[in-house]
């Protein structure tokens, strides 16, 4: 088994949802938060964009070729990586997000599991790390804000997540009330 290539392609399927769950969404869809953390998709393929060029790129001594507003003027750490001003079109982040995608896959490609790496924003003294510890968390952060989506996506359209067709709207029906049920007696 190689666990490169296992983890790249968990990460390559993954980012594949991630993308599927904007399609067919107009803009607003894709921007307006349904939670109140403010969670929307859009938001999240920004901030996926933004690590997959730190993570996997910068941490590894790669210098992504654009550099994220975001970033740059600081406003990272206010959360503005996880929402679209009005002037970022969804073609934009998109296009940033697979841009960023393949700059990562050339990192990926071209080092070792074991290539050291450092994440400047990470604790004095715990900031060396490796391609293999950077791919694995790339693999779960794409996959917790994938699962993310699906929910966003869901409260959207009804739009579920990949075993949405376990069921048909009746099952679906059913199985929400057992639960539903379930819940109740703890009231």
């Amino acid at each position: 088994m190689d666990l490169k290539a296992e983890l790249h392609q968990k990460l390559q399927t993954t980012r594949a949802v991630m993308l599927a769950k904007l399609d067919g969404l107009g803009e607003y869809d894709r921007r307006r938060p349904l939670v109140p953390s403010g969670t929307n998709l859009l938001g999240l393929v920004k901030h996926l964009a933004g690590l997959e060029y730190l993570y996997l790129g910068e941490a590894l001594g790669r210098t992504p070729p654009e550099k994220l507003a975001w970033v740059e003027d600081g406003t990272i750490w206010d959360g503005a990586d996880m929402w679209a001003l009005p002037s970022e079109t969804s073609e934009y982040l998109m296009g940033l997000y697979q841009r960023a995608c393949a700059f990562a896959d050339e990192t990926i490609s071209s080092l070792d599991l074991d290539a050291p790496g450092e994440v400047p924003h990470w604790p004095e003294g715990a900031r060396g790390t490796t391609l293999g510890i950077l791919l694995i968390r790339m693999v779960d952060e794409t996959a917790h804000h994938a699962g993310h989506a699906d929910i966003v996506r869901e409260l959207i359209d009804g739009t579920g997540g990949p075993d949405a067709d376990m069921l048909d709207e009746a099952g679906w029906t059913e199985f929400y009330a057992a639960i539903h049920q379930a819940a109740e007696t703890f009231k």
